[in-house]
C-alpha cells in the first residue's frame, strides 16, 4: 500500500477545486487502494419542467408512435430530442 504523500489543499470555492484537479494527479494525494465502491440509490437526474407548444395533429401523431412502443410520449419526446442532438 502506497502513502499519499501531497497534502490536498484548502479550496476557497468549487471552481478553484475543479481548476486544481485538472491539472494535477489525484494518486498523487489520495491513495486509491484504500477506495470502496457506493451506490446512491436514490440519485435522480435533475429534471426543468417547460412548456411546449404543439399543433394537435402533432401531438395526436407523438402519442400514437408512443403508443405503439408502449412508452409514455414525454419520454418518447426526450429520445427524439436526445438523438437529433447527438446526430450533429
Amino acid at each position: 500500500m502506497r502513502k499519499p504523500n501531497k497534502v490536498i489543499p484548502k479550496f476557497a470555492n468549487e471552481a478553484e477545486e475543479r481548476v486544481f484537479w485538472e491539472k494535477h494527479d489525484s494518486s498523487e494525494y489520495l491513495d486509491w487502494t484504500q477506495a470502496q465502491r457506493v451506490v446512491f440509490p436514490n440519485l435522480k437526474p435533475t429534471t426543468k419542467t417547460i412548456s411546449l407548444r404543439l399543433p394537435q395533429h402533432l401531438l395526436d401523431s407523438i402519442k400514437a408512435a408512443a403508443n405503439s412502443r408502449d412508452v409514455p410520449y414525454q419520454s418518447l419526446i426526450k429520445v427524439w430530442l436526445q438523438e437529433k442532438l447527438h446526430s450533429h
